[in-house]
């Protein structure tokens, strides 16, 4: 992908990722999404595909006065991922950082009391999983839901994207048996970069999709 050359919007991106899922990833049991961005994407893979859609809930741990940097992720379960290489050089102390995870909890905890189509551990357990998001910068929140697939022992464990920076890739195949990106450009600064219209994506159209 050339600087500057976009996905359209989600719904696009969903739509040309399903076309790698479908060759790169058989038999999918079910496809989950990861709120809120990333469930507009995995709506369009798992009707391409055939396959239910569910979603996994994870929070991003920002840093001090750049909440968009990622520095970490809860996801469900209690998962924890932080990178304190990069919390250390943001300037996040460890008061800091026990504050933020907790209330990285705490809105994990209330988005899966308010949203429909949640995964439950019963619902992976031994089986495929595709997890969809939107796409990654550091892959922080990606790696706490792959920690709590993990955990409650899904068969196989695979993340698609639409776009990812290359060097992300190596860390997110730590906790997943397969990474398939659509994109991996250079000069990447932001997911929301290669997206023409990247606007937030609202509670209730998440609710919708999932209904």
């Amino acid at each position: 992908m050339e600087r500057g050359a976009v996905f359209a919007d989600r719904a696009d991106a969903g739509r040309r990722l399903a076309v790698l899922v479908r060759h790169a990833v058989p038999d999918v049991d079910v496809v989950c999404g990861i709120p809120r961005g990333g469930i507009v994407v995995a709506a369009e893979v798992a009707t391409a595909i055939g396959a239910p859609l569910r979603a996994i809930v994870a929070r991003k741990v920002g840093a001090p006065d750049h909440p968009e940097l990622a520095l970490g992720a809860v996801g469900p379960g209690g998962a924890v991922v932080l990178n304190r290489d990069l919390a250390h050089r943001a300037g996040a102390d460890e008061a800091f950082l026990d504050r933020v995870v907790a209330d990285a909890r705490a809105e994990v905890d209330a988005r899966l009391a308010a949203l429909p189509g949640v995964a439950t551990p019963a619902e992976v357990a031994g089986r495929t999983v595709l997890v969809v998001d939107d796409g990654v910068a550091t892959g922080a929140t990606a790696q706490a839901v792959g920690q709590w697939l993990a955990m409650t022992a899904a068969a196989r464990r695979v993340l698609a994207l639409p776009v990812a920076p290359a060097d992300a890739i190596p860390r997110l195949r730590a906790d997943y048996d397969d990474v398939v990106v659509l994109e991996t450009p250079p000069g990447f600064v932001a997911v929301g970069q290669w997206y023409r219209d990247f606007r937030q994506v609202p509670d209730d159209e998440v609710a919708r999709r999932l209904a």
